[in-house]
């Protein structure tokens, strides 16, 4: 017997709207680590913003570091959405 909030051909509803949230959760935390991690340092370095200067090789980690981690969370994200149930 179905549970009874599971609708007929939708799989269970609530837990496909769980999985969306935390879907996007996760994309949103990726698109900060794009825009604080990396463009931010860019801009700063690109407009001399900085009062003490970085040697350019830690920028380049720095920028590195959260690119990859921008790109993992998405990975995850798209992970989480494999979950959804038919």
């Amino acid at each position: 017997m179905k549970p009874p909030n599971a609708m007929a051909g939708m799989g269970n509803p609530v837990h496909n709207e769980r999985t969306k949230l935390r879907a996007n959760l996760l994309n949103t935390a990726a698109g900060s680590c794009l825009s604080l991690g990396v463009l931010s340092p860019l801009a700063a370095s690109f407009f001399n913003l900085t009062a003490n200067r970085v040697p350019a090789h830690i920028v380049i980690l720095g920028v590195a570091f959260w690119l990859g981690m921008a790109y993992f969370r998405h990975q995850r994200a798209q992970a989480v959405l494999g979950g959804l149930r038919e």
